[in-house]
């Protein structure tokens, strides 16, 4: 117990508690705390910003207090923030509150970048405040680049050793038919000397043995690519925003997007597909990534991510940004394997996207943007929710 006395009010001569030491106490391990803290009211109005939450985001807490929180989101969670809370006071139906989850913030300069939050809440006499506890991934994974960089060059390892398998398999099939080939075609040219009718019918027999085992070099490259392709899919209906959400938050871990505009319009009609989630992730992981990779080098760098609904039932997402484009050869061949661009690259990052949208009954394609770079476009089937459902 502390043996100082109480202050005392001049006019009533009631004691004071003496709670300014205790604030300042509070204050300073809030401080402290990495993360940033951010309290908002039931509007989502900011009334407490912490020190942290200045330095990550670039605000003061005085230009903030007052303000909505959506305005440290990116879009389409900035238009939709409201609508979030409000239904939550209306349903109770907690879908970050509590829980938590990997999403994307934006800093004052407009950058976007990954984020963990956390969410409590708490009652205060009538009022309801949430606290939100904020997370830099970036800063977070900083540490762990170094074993992302071990685990990539591991996988290259794998990758390659994985392909000479292959190559060593397909060489050792397709050397029988392929030998037997060129046997049936020296013999036939040789015979062409004496073209007796005798020596003709050997020829013709040649040949057809030739069309033969051309054909079994096929059927051995179509077991092959099955093979390779070979396993189901586990769809399942997903929300199109979480998709964009998870994949851009791992996206921008360890590269170069702090100076990267990053906008999403998501066409709120047509959230809903059935996807394999994994796969779909790996797609949108693949193409911002190489987008902010061909930015690199552009003094403007915006990346854009929208979705609509076109015919057939399937949702159309592009990925768009303003780095220098493709030259028209290299474009011709994109999402062939082994195609890159890339100094280190494989060229089968855009392959494998294809062949995951294609799985899904979709395609995908490239174009001249609007930002001056490239546009990826793929499609996806729309997931079908009945009324009575």
């Amino acid at each position: 117990m502390s043996d100082e006395a109480p202050d005392r009010d001049e006019g009533t001569g009631q004691a004071v508690p003496a709670v300014s030491g205790n604030e300042a106490h509070l204050q300073s391990i809030l401080d402290s705390v990495p993360d940033a803290m951010i309290v908002i009211d039931e509007a989502g109005r900011i009334i407490s910003f912490s020190s942290a939450a200045e330095r990550m985001f670039g605000f003061s807490e005085a230009e903030l207090i007052g303000e909505n929180v959506s305005t440290l989101m990116p879009s389409p969670d900035r238009e939709r923030h409201d609508m979030y809370l409000k239904r939550y006071l209306v349903t109770g139906e907690r879908r970050i509150i509590g829980i938590g989850r990997v999403t994307t913030a934006r800093r004052r300069d407009g950058t976007t970048f990954p984020i963990e939050l956390s969410v409590g809440e708490a009652h205060i006499g009538s009022r309801r405040i949430y606290t939100g506890f904020i997370r830099d991934l970036t800063e977070r994974q900083r540490t762990e680049l170094r074993l992302h960089d071990l685990q990539d060059a591991l996988t290259h390892v794998s990758r390659v050793t994985a392909m000479g398998t292959l190559a060593t398999s397909i060489a050792h099939e397709l050397n029988q038919p392929l030998t037997a080939i060129a046997n049936y075609v020296q013999t036939a040219s040789e015979m062409l000397a004496d073209p007796s009718a005798e020596n003709i019918a050997l020829i013709r027999e040649a040949l057809d043995e030739c069309a033969a085992q051309s054909i079994r070099a096929g059927q051995i490259v179509r077991r092959l690519r099955d093979f390779i392709s070979r396993g189901e899919t586990e769809r399942q209906i997903v929300a199109l925003p979480r998709l964009v959400n998870e994949a851009s938050a791992l996206a921008f871990v360890g590269t170069g997007s702090r100076s990267v505009e990053f906008e999403v319009r998501i066409d709120p009609s047509a959230e809903l597909l059935l996807v394999d989630r994994i796969q779909i992730q790996q797609v949108l992981l693949n193409l911002i990534r190489n987008a902010v990779e061909a930015m690199e080098t552009s003094p403007f760098k915006r990346l854009e991510l929208s979705s609509s609904r076109i015919h057939d039932g399937h949702v159309q997402v592009t990925v768009a940004d303003s780095g220098p484009g493709l030259a028209p050869q290299v474009a011709a061949q994109l999402f062939q394997p082994f195609m890159t661009t890339k100094a280190a690259g494989m060229g089968l990052g855009l392959s494998i996207c294809r062949t995951i949208v294609e799985a899904h009954g979709g395609k995908i394609w490239a174009e001249p943007s609007s930002l001056g770079g490239t546009a990826f476009h793929f499609t996806l089937p729309e997931a079908e929710i009945h009324a009575d459902e």
